[in-house]
């Protein structure tokens, strides 16, 4: 095993560097284990990972179709490949070799999927990654994880040992990302995490807005609302049966993500609650448009990705009695 006690500090409140530091432990647990890299050993945190394991790490430059056809291929020999890349190039620019070399063949690749939504806000809209969920979870055999915070994906990315096929773990970029789950529930595929109790309203949210999603439910409660909030990280599979419960218990449904509206997780709620238990919903996330350049919350905000749009979708729902 690693000495992996001081890894919390090492991840520094961000999903991505958290996922480098479980690939370090993996290292250690697994020597199957080999990291392909498209040139992020900072922006994923892996270079521990190259200095202790150097003969399985793998950098494959700024080329992405090629990261994700080497690790297919290195999945056939029964090594478990780990890629690390930029959200936006690794679901976009070689999405037909994850469909065909990974998906398709049902191959055992990971993909740590780093600076997703509009966390790189200053880079502009080729840097913008807010399809990725649509692309992602439209693949038969893959699994779709989004983190809430450090703790979460940690724990995510060691539980890809267990899961047989491949991966498309999503995560933040360089902004912060408050702990909100328990450390000492363990993750578990397919299972969401509720977060707040309530039976007035259902907050069910992915990634960075679940503490935003927190934060609302605490300022409904002062209010005399009871706002339950679901940590829905597991988008494929989904958790059918505790968001059926929270539709039936509370009426009203509100889904908040960092991703366009058409195709995330509102879309796969709808999906879901339009056959099995129609539900009053409002969904907050990117509309249909490319974001602006700007710094990532205040572009967030600009969107309605906040605290008080997410508010204002329940009250919505709680007025239309």
């Amino acid at each position: 095993m690693s000495d992996s006690g001081n890894w919390r500090e090492r991840a520094a409140t961000q999903t991505r560097l958290a996922f480098g530091q479980a690939l370090l432990e993996l290292g250690a647990r697994d020597p199957r284990t080999v990291v392909v890299s498209a040139d992020t050993q900072d922006l994923l945190g892996i270079r521990p990972f190259i200095e202790r394991f150097r003969e399985r790490f793998i950098e494959m430059g700024i080329a992405e179709q090629n990261a994700i056809g080497v690790a297919a291929g290195l999945a056939t020999t029964g090594m478990r490949p780990y890629v690390c890349a930029y959200a936006p190039f690794i679901s976009a620019r070689s999405m037909e070799q994850v469909r065909n070399d990974v998906a398709y063949a049902r191959q055992r690749v990971v993909i740590g999927a780093a600076a997703s939504g509009i966390s790189l806000g200053v880079a502009g809209g080729t840097h913008h990654s807010l399809e990725d969920l649509a692309l992602m979870r439209s693949f038969p055999n893959m699994t779709v994880i989004v983190p809430a915070d450090i703790e979460e994906a940690y724990q995510a990315t060691l539980a890809t040992q267990d899961i047989d096929g491949p991966v498309y773990l999503r995560l933040g970029g360089r902004v912060e990302e408050p702990t909100v789950t328990d450390p000492a529930v363990p993750f578990r595929c397919g299972k969401a995490r509720v977060l707040r109790p309530g039976n007035d309203v259902a907050i069910l949210a992915c990634g960075a807005m679940v503490s935003l999603a927190v934060q609302t439910s605490d300022d409904l409660r002062a209010a005399g609302i009871d706002a339950r909030v679901i940590n829905v990280s597991s988008i494929k599979p989904l958790d059918r049966e505790t968001i059926l419960a929270a539709a039936v218990e509370t009426r009203r449904i509100v889904t908040a993500e960092e991703h366009h509206l058409t195709g995330g997780l509102g879309g796969a709620v709808a999906e879901l609650l339009s056959v099995e238990h129609p539900t009053r919903m409002r969904m907050i996330g990117m509309p249909d448009a490319f974001a602006s350049i700007g710094p990532t919350v205040k572009v967030r905000e600009k969107y309605g990705m906040s605290a008080a749009a997410i508010e204002r979708a329940c009250r919505e729902l709680l007025d239309a009695r």
